[in-house]
């Protein structure tokens, strides 16, 4: 059985400002549980997070560079946020 590891992002959008946070896993579900309880990475302790992308990959070496790609290049990131904003208000 292969492993699965997924990057993500996730936001906060209180004080209508969009905070976001990208991270990696091998269990999203209890990550996000982790980052809402305030057990998770220090910065984000403290908000209530919703997942806003996901990418599953298929070793721990292409998700931390993933990762590490979507840290650095703010465009993409933007771009990731921004059309899920828009798919979001589409939906109301």
């Amino acid at each position: 059985m292969l492993d699965k590891f997924y990057v993500y992002i996730i936001a906060n959008l209180s004080n209508k400002k969009i905070v976001s946070y990208v991270g990696w896993t091998n269990n999203l579900k209890k990550r996000l549980q982790l980052h809402n309880s305030g057990k998770g990475a220090k910065f984000t302790r403290g908000r209530k997070w919703i997942l806003i992308f996901k990418k599953k990959m298929l070793s721990k070496k292409k998700a931390m560079q993933f990762e590490y790609k979507l840290k650095k290049d703010r465009k993409v990131r933007k771009n990731i946020i921004s059309k899920y904003i828009s798919t979001t208000l589409d939906c109301l």
